[in-house]
């Protein structure tokens, strides 16, 4: 199977930010212009969560609080297992099934390379898979 550095050359490794002070509703403005379901919270240069829209539902709207006075720090997710670009993308998948997560940050050399999600995961399997028949289409019409 192909590695997390396949899904990082296709999908780039940029990733949007914000800080730990930033609000919630204004985290969401970032994902929703974007068109992304989380944001990586980077402070000082470093990595030190991510927040998404799962986020967002659990920690503030069922909770009680209000997105435009709640911080980023109070909702992010810190404690992430993390990949990296020679990790394969079965172990990633591995990853965010057992821990029930969607997003796993991707480190190389102890720097931040980008994010995966479970849709750049599931994504890549199927081009996998699209390649593999390929190859044994062609392989059985060669045989002919």
């Amino acid at each position: 199977m192909n590695s997390i550095s396949s899904i990082l050359a296709r999908k780039g490794t940029d990733t949007i930010s914000v800080s730990p002070n930033t609000t919630v509703l204004d985290a969401l403005r970032i994902m929703a212009e974007k068109n992304i379901g989380s944001v990586m919270v980077i402070y000082d240069g470093n990595f030190v969560g991510v927040v998404s829209e799962r986020d967002y539902s659990r920690k503030v709207i069922l909770k009680g609080k209000h997105s435009h006075d709640t911080l980023v720090s109070e909702i992010m997710s810190s404690e992430l297992p993390t990949v990296t670009p020679k990790d394969s993308v079965e172990h990633c998948m591995s990853l965010m099934t057992k821990n029930a997560i969607r997003y796993v940050p991707v480190f190389e050399n102890g720097k931040l390379a980008g994010i995966i999600s479970m849709s750049d995961v599931v994504k890549e399997t199927i081009l996998s898979q699209k390649e593999t028949i390929n190859q044994l289409e062609n392989y059985i019409h060669g045989q002919g």
